[in-house]
């Protein structure tokens, strides 16, 4: 008997899935159980469609995907998520495996690429597009020589995507004025007197 995977598909261009629909479904192996255009829709029935897999977009509209990833993971922790996009932005990329995606794929991946890929990542795999694979490689290509503490590298990462100091608190569960602390710090350590020259410095010395 054959165990059948139950696949959500979140997509905004009908045509694309409609497309994602049809190449899973063929195979007896995966059922997909519904498709949106929409995370609000999906999140709607999350629980109904039970799937053990969602493919998801990430410039969708009403939520973003990446928002979307992050309140799937929450009602459904056991989901795996696999992200199909256009984008081979860094920020998004890392933004959407931070959020919990096990893969990243582009849309111009072919559909015995996106097929393997379902496979992998339900045994457990990451898999991801050549050019994405490469961003994160690049990642981990950190200076290891930082004058910066682990906690001072994740206040700069947080800076660097545009976040407030008060959400930059939130996410690391510090108060603001600990926040304060880390960036006169940061600017001390890296000889720079504002956030431009702090940032500027970071990327060209491989610090985030």
């Amino acid at each position: 008997m054959i165990n059948v995977t139950k696949i959500t598909v979140i997509e905004d261009n009908e045509a694309v899935k409609d497309g994602l629909a049809l190449i899973i479904g063929s195979q007896q192996r995966f059922h997909v159980v519904n498709t949106y255009t929409n995370c609000i829709d999906a999140l709607k029935n999350l629980k109904k469609d039970a799937p053990d897999l969602v493919l998801i977009d990430l410039e969708l509209p009403g939520m973003h995907g990446i928002e979307g990833i992050k309140r799937i993971l929450r009602e459904r922790p056991h989901t795996t998520i696999l992200v199909i996009s256009v984008h081979e932005d860094g920020k998004l990329v890392f933004e959407a495996l931070c959020a919990g995606a096990s893969g990243y794929l582009t849309k111009d991946t072919d559909h015995i690429r996106l097929l393997n890929a379902i496979d992998e990542v339900l045994s457990g795999g990451a898999p991801m597009s050549s050019k994405i694979a490469s961003l994160v490689v690049k990642s981990f290509q950190r200076n290891l020589n930082t004058p910066l503490s682990d906690r001072e590298t994740d206040v700069l990462t947080l800076l660097s995507r545009g976040k407030t100091y008060h959400s930059i608190a939130d996410e690391l569960f510090i108060s603001v004025e600990t926040v304060k602390t880390h960036i006169r710090n940061i600017y001390q350590k890296l000889h720079v007197t504002n956030k431009t020259e702090a940032l500027k410095k970071a990327v060209k010395d491989k610090l985030i």
